[in-house]
């Protein structure tokens, strides 16, 4: 039994550092989400640091309120995007940590 406690430790470890370089690559990860047909886009990093703002031109003579429901939505574009770049970077790392009975999320 220590023998199999002493090697999941070392998993939990292994994953750990896995888990910390996942994270790190991630923030250097960028996405850029859109709204208006890509006239509005937004670019930011996996970890939801927004880089830039892109508004066509042609928007600039709308309405205060039409633009900033297009930059919200660009905005929640790319967080949906960064949440399904991320979900897919980190989920593999739980599946080396095996465990009876334990299905760990992420």
């Amino acid at each position: 039994m220590k023998g199999g406690l002493g090697n999941l430790m070392k998993q939990a470890q292994a994953m750990q550092e896995n888990l910390r370089r996942a994270q790190e690559e991630l923030a250097r990860v960028e996405v850029t989400g859109t709204a208006a047909g890509g006239l509005v886009s937004v670019t930011m990093t996996c970890r939801h640091d927004v880089k830039r703002v892109q508004l066509d031109a042609s928007l600039l003579q709308d309405d205060k309120e039409v633009l900033e429901d297009l930059i919200a939505a660009a905005v929640n574009d790319a967080v949906r995007k960064v949440e399904k770049t991320s979900q897919e970077k980190l989920a593999g790392l739980a599946s080396g940590l095996s465990i009876p009975g334990l299905n760990l999320p992420l």
